[in-house]
């Protein structure tokens, strides 16, 4: 990567939460690395009626100093702020990217090379007319050393598998899939890239990482954040979505995907493409979905789902799903994933389980009876951490069994600032990296996973089982476990 050239960085839905919130942040958090070229633009593009100061204040309200401490901190933003700009625009105005086009000339440097970057942070619908809109006013080069472009779009890329494929052909004829990064943030979490290092660099784990040394293996994925403010855009995809298809079958595949032939993005993205095509589709009689429920938080009232603004009093959309995988390979034949993801819960966490088997010989006979088998988990968020649950004597006379814990905590390990996911995956954008975004064959064959069991929802509509906000989720969800042999409520 030449970090000299300039570099214009378009964000379509600036004026949206996540633009707000996470992308511009992170262009910000960059900068204060010295990880961008000296010249270089943010340009938000929206249909907000902003001017750049208006931008500007809105942006500034995120932008967080972890990297410039003290007076470094003012000089930085002051620096940052300056290099804002906004362009007001519908997404299917032919006009408003000539306008766009206008603007970028009247900051861009003249007579340079510029490269860009398009990240679209708007709804998978929208995809398409940008697309066009962008590259019949010219914004787009052909990377023949006149400057580049590359665009990232965010999930869920389309509602099935056909839609998907649909968007995939038609921004094809825009974008290369060279200059196509799809972004799924859980890919630059710091715990989800070291599943492959955990895996293939320590030789403890990868002779017992198979069907004849593990039993079962969760992937959880728990929020207490309820959907105030955005469930009128939730309500189009839910929860199978907006978490299941992306976050957490790509835990699945980089936790059980047979080892790449190398590092490189092809041959990781093949690995992961050819576990994905050996899970069975999700079938509903191994799926359980529900939706929460209005109750109170200390001593305030929260709105149920179908009560926010923007949700249809009979909305059928699950803020809640957990569901049963099996995988059709030699590795993992007989071994379930068990998969959840639910909103309004008691906390926040998100985990990779993985259970082994209990050992063929039973030598401590009454000692260890009752006690958990050993576990392996990796905690993805908050308070990142590695732990192997193993048994142990008690120290004393008697031969007394334990569980304890061999425990890695990031936190207290590495005491560096630990990048955001979406600064690791922005200046992989910037590099050229494709390693930690999705192919299309990785997104065809995670659609095919799901798309059987959305279509029946949609056939046969019925509504989600009621949930307590605050609880562990459906009641039916215990029988569910319970029948795969999963302990409910979930641990973690």
């Amino acid at each position: 990567m030449n970090t000299s050239e300039p570099i214009t960085f378009v964000i379509l839905g600036a004026s949206g939460d996540l633009a707000r919130r996470k992308v511009i942040p992170a262009f910000f958090a960059l900068y204060c690395q010295d990880k961008l070229p000296p010249e270089f633009r943010v340009v938000g593009f929206g249909r907000s009626e902003l001017t750049d100061e208006a931008f500007r204040q809105r942006v500034m309200e995120h932008l967080a100093c972890r990297y410039s401490l003290g007076p470094d901190c003012a000089r930085r933003e002051a620096e940052y702020l300056a290099r804002c700009f906004f362009v007001t625009g519908s997404y299917d105005s032919r006009d408003a990217y000539l306008d766009l086009y206008t603007r970028l000339r009247e900051i861009e440097p003249p007579g340079a090379a510029v490269n860009r970057v398009f990240y679209m942070a708007i709804p998978p619908d929208a995809f398409l007319d940008v697309s066009h809109g962008l590259g019949d006013a010219a914004l787009i080069a052909c990377d023949d050393g006149g400057g580049w472009t590359r665009v990232v779009v965010e999930k869920p890329f389309g509602r099935d598998r056909a839609s998907s494929d649909a968007l995939v052909r038609g921004m094809s004829q825009i974008f290369s899939e060279a200059q196509t990064y799809r972004i799924d943030h859980y890919l630059g979490k710091e715990l989800v890239q070291d599943l492959m290092v955990l895996r293939f660099a320590n030789a403890v784990f990868e002779p017992l990482w198979n069907a004849r040394h593990i039993e079962r293996v969760s992937v959880l994925w728990r929020e207490t954040d309820t959907l105030a403010g955005r469930a009128g855009y939730f309500d189009r995809y839910g929860i199978l979505r907006d978490v299941v298809q992306n976050h957490l079958l790509q835990i699945v595949a980089l936790a059980a995907m047979e080892p790449p032939s190398g590092l490189n993005p092809v041959a990781v993205h093949a690995a992961k493409a050819q576990l994905l095509r050996s899970i069975q589709p999700l079938a509903e009689d191994d799926l359980v979905l529900g939706q929460y429920a209005g109750g109170t938080r200390g001593n305030l009232r929260v709105a149920g789902y179908r009560e926010e603004a923007g949700v249809p009093a009979d909305s059928c959309t699950p803020t809640f799903a957990a569901g049963v995988l099996t995988i059709d390979n030699e590795r993992w034949r007989g071994v379930p994933f068990f998969l959840l993801a639910g909103k309004g819960a008691a906390r926040s966490v998100n985990e990779l389980r993985i259970q082994f088997r209990r050992p063929a010989a039973d030598l401590f006979g009454t000692a260890a009876a009752g006690l958990p088998a050993n576990e392996l988990v990796v905690r993805i968020q908050p308070d990142e951490a590695i732990g192997l649950r193993v048994l142990n004597k008690t120290p004393g006379l008697a031969m007394k069994l334990q569980t304890g814990d061999l425990n890695l905590s990031y936190s207290e390990a590495y005491p560096q600032v630990v990048p955001e996911a979406y600064e690791r995956l922005l200046l992989d954008v910037i590099a050229g990296e494709h390693g930690l975004f999705i192919c299309a064959d990785e997104l065809a064959a995670s659609w095919d996973v799901v798309t059987p069991v959305l279509h029946a929802m949609e056939e046969s509509p019925h509504p989600p089982e009621a949930y307590a906000l605050g609880g562990d989720g459906p009641a039916s969800t215990a029988a569910l476990a319970a029948r795969w042999g999963f302990p409910w409520p979930p641990p973690g």
